[in-house]
């Protein structure tokens, strides 16, 4: 999923953002002036809006990373993409997005609400706390990843496999059950989490170092609530943070597909052992797989995901207003 990229310092926070106007805020409401069932609606959107746009780029990225997969061989993103576009047309793309619907939509309720309130709680003296943030990002990745997984699981054995193989995502997460066992849909929640917690700390590193350089170039936009700044800097660090942890991510999916259309089975499911069986079968090469899509997909998201979020936010802010306008009146 997108990184938190509105946790960022501000020169003066109070001037620039709501979060931190918390002694204006009713005791009925929550951080923001926001219910708690609103911050998970607003994330919801959000998660939905991000994954659904950028799915034909994780599809692609998929079927990059799993080795062995079938039809596909190479290892090229336009092979890839040309060989789903002649082997199904442009529904090959769209495979596994009723999973993935099923399982962003509750994660990102459950990613921005537990990162809202814990930000809330953990900033209190200190709004401006980098170290709260990241606190906060780390307990709702940890919390969200433990609700998406089992349906990013469903949601990647269907994007490799055709009709042939699952019939859909309820016949996917039977056979898994039956076959497999429950912790299948989990198999991989140790390297997801693993590899979030690099993820944060490269994006947040990258964000800084290049919103700071941004404005050193360009004086003028010193106010670094700009959405240029934001947005450039964001993309440059959700591309390098994603291009860093890529490893993991290919050890990810080899857990997550294990025995779909050829990729292999591992009998301890450790890291290191899918590290050693992707080493030996296609060199240290095959941990890269997927590297060029999967930053063509985090380079953007953050910026989806957060401007929808703020967007969804606003409205409900402006709906609270209203109805204590009216409460007043």
């Amino acid at each position: 999923m997108a990184t938190d990229a509105t946790t960022t310092e501000f020169q003066n926070p109070t001037d620039f953002h709501p979060d931190f106007h918390s002694e204006k805020i009713s005791s009925a409401t929550s951080y923001d002036g926001l219910h708690f069932w609103q911050y998970m609606i607003s994330g919801s959107v959000a998660g939905l809006v991000e994954h659904m746009a950028m799915f034909p780029v994780d599809t692609v990225k998929t079927h990059m990373q799993a080795i062995g997969s079938c039809p596909i061989k190479s290892v090229s993103v336009t092979h890839v993409l040309n060989s789903l576009l002649k082997s199904g047309g442009p529904s090959s793309l769209y495979r596994g997005i009723a999973a993935m619907a099923l399982g962003a939509g509750p994660a990102h309720a459950v990613h921005f609400s537990i990162y809202e309130v814990c930000k809330k709680h953990l900033s209190r003296d200190n709004p401006n706390s980098s170290i709260a943030h990241a606190v906060s990002g780390v307990c709702a990745t940890v919390a969200s990843d433990a609700v998406f997984t089992p349906m990013d699981m469903v949601k990647q054995r269907l994007q490799l496999g055709s009709d042939s193989v699952y019939k859909g995502v309820w016949d996917c997460v039977k056979r898994v059950a039956r076959d497999e066992g429950f912790g299948a849909f989990y198999a991989s929640y140790r390297t997801t989490v693993l590899m979030n917690a690099p993820f944060t700390a490269v994006y947040f590193a990258t964000y800084e170092a290049a919103k700071k350089g941004l404005i050193e170039i360009s004086p003028e936009s010193a106010n670094d609530e700009k959405w240029v700044v934001h947005g450039t800097a964001g993309a440059a660090a959700g591309a390098l943070a994603a291009a860093v942890t890529t490893p993991l991510d290919v050890v990810k999916t080899q857990l997550q597909c294990q025995g779909v259309c050829g990729c292999d089975r591992f009998k301890c499911g450790s890291i290191g052992d899918v590290i050693k069986t992707i080493v030996k079968k296609d060199g240290y090469r095959g941990l890269m797989r997927g590297w060029i899509p999967r930053m063509f997909f985090h380079a953007p998201a953050a910026a989806i995901s957060w401007s929808t979020y703020e967007a969804s936010k606003s409205f409900f802010q402006e709906l609270n207003d209203n109805s204590n306008s009216d409460n007043v009146t």
